[in-house]
């Protein structure tokens, strides 16, 4: 009875947490969602400003935030005349680099309505891994037309695109790469800001950095729509944020340029929202399996001479498991208790709370889950303590009919009449 209340409740507080708590959180703004054309364009043809670059995109897909169909079937992908052309008056977008990555946002790209121009220092070997669409040229041709600019190499092979300056003077480049853990820590500065150090001349944005490729292709269903943005030019941001909306994500302003060193070090952190919640539960575990073993197991083996260590890996373990998930749940819900009583002590809602307990606010998600986590743990256990004591029950049945039958004892013998002193019963 107690598993399944335990069970039942710890369900509730995640659905609570889930559709409740989380969806009242106040998230990012997004910037923008549509800039109109400025008075300089014309319906006869695109405007060449960066603000106004994604003007002529399909309605098809600018009213399309989120796309329903698929982008490029398998078939489609690996065709090689299949797919149509795109048509000339869609805005021109260039990519440098050939990898998995640049691959995925081309292609992510050609779906959303834009012509792509990629380039590589090797066009043959690597044109049949992109859409048939794409353009994929050497790299001082790809950077000739398009104002905006995906840099999709690693960084060490930042330096090799400087022979391409005077190219990219006055455009956008957005960086899209991320460094590892040993990059990360002895630059002390982000790949952007290194980017911006070797091209002074043009204006350096930091986007999908925190996007996985297979997300970048699929589209955000699958995966997270927010693209953190930074940049020191509010402009290019904008124009950014313009092309995030026509692809189907949701852009959100981190400020400037130095940001990028926080927003790069995200994909290096593992699970950063379940470090505290996950050392409060083992914490409390080890304190409730002490406990239990001292009263089930050694207190016995101390006082009355009892070897009852058999019940450590399953019988102790279960009875620690619901007890950590109570006092889980019951953490979930302390936290609101204290910031109500907080507020009703200050008269007001609008001053902001302590800092600890601002944080154990913003874990009661991840207590809940663990909580729900035990008590799932703790019915597992409950259905296998039975099988474990049957099993136990088999053997000794087991043990005991292969034992040999004891032998008859003889009966007494039945005492003579003739005997002096024998006295027959009833006389």
């Amino acid at each position: 009875m107690s598993v399944c209340v335990c069970v039942c409740v710890c369900v509730c507080v995640c659905v609570y947490h889930i559709f409740i708590i989380h969806s009242s959180d106040v998230g990012h703004l997004d910037l923008f969602p549509h800039l109109g054309c400025c008075e300089q364009c014309s319906n006869k043809h695109p405007c060449a400003s960066v603000s106004c670059i994604l003007t002529y995109i399909p309605s098809a897909t600018r009213t399309s935030g989120k796309m329903d169909k698929p982008l490029i079937s398998r078939r489609l992908m690996d065709s090689d005349g299949s797919l149509a052309e795109t048509p000339s008056g869609t805005p021109k977008v260039g990519i440098l680099g050939s990898g998995d990555f640049a691959r995925s946002l081309a292609t992510r790209l050609v779906g959303s309505g834009f012509s792509v121009v990629v380039g590589s220092r090797n066009p043959k070997r690597i044109a049949g891994l992109f859409p048939s669409s794409v353009h994929v040229t050497f790299q001082e041709q790809a950077v000739s037309s398009p104002e905006i600019i995906f840099v999709a190499v690693f960084r060490e092979h930042y330096s090799s695109l400087c022979a391409l300056s005077d190219q990219l003077a006055g455009k956008i480049l957005v960086d899209v790469s991320n460094p590892t853990e040993n990059e990360h820590l002895p630059h002390r500065e982000s790949n952007d800001e290194f980017l911006a150090s070797l091209f002074p001349a043009c204006t350096v944005v930091e986007a999908f950095n925190v996007i996985s490729a297979w997300t970048r292709q699929a589209g955000p269903r699958d995966g997270n729509q927010q693209v953190p943005i930074c940049s020191d030019q509010p402009e290019a941001k904008l124009s950014v944020s313009e092309m995030v909306h026509a692809m189907g994500f949701k852009p959100v302003d981190m400020g400037p340029l130095a940001s990028t060193r926080e927003v790069e070090a995200m994909p290096l952190r593992l699970l950063p929202g379940w470090k505290v919640p996950t050392l409060l539960a083992l914490g409390l575990f080890v304190c409730f399996y002490g406990y239990n073993f001292i009263r089930d197991v050694l207190h016995p083996y101390v006082q009355e001479n009892k070897n009852k260590f058999y019940k450590l890996p399953v019988s102790v373990v279960n009875t620690t498991l619901p007890c950590v998930a109570y006092m889980l749940l019951s953490l979930v819900y302390l936290p609101g208790v204290l910031a109500a009583a907080l507020q009703l002590q200050r008269g007001t809602k609008y001053r902001r709370f302590p800092d600890w307990l601002d944080h154990w606010l913003q874990h009661r998600k991840q207590i809940g889950l663990l909580s729900f986590f035990c008590a799932v743990l703790h019915a597992l256990y409950s259905f296998c303590l039975p099988l474990r004591r049957s099993h136990r029950y088999d053997l000794v049945n087991l043990a005991i009919k292969q034992m040999p039958p004891p032998a008859c004892a003889p009966a007494p013998a039945c005492p003579s009449l003739s005997t002096p002193g024998t006295q027959l019963p009833g006389r």
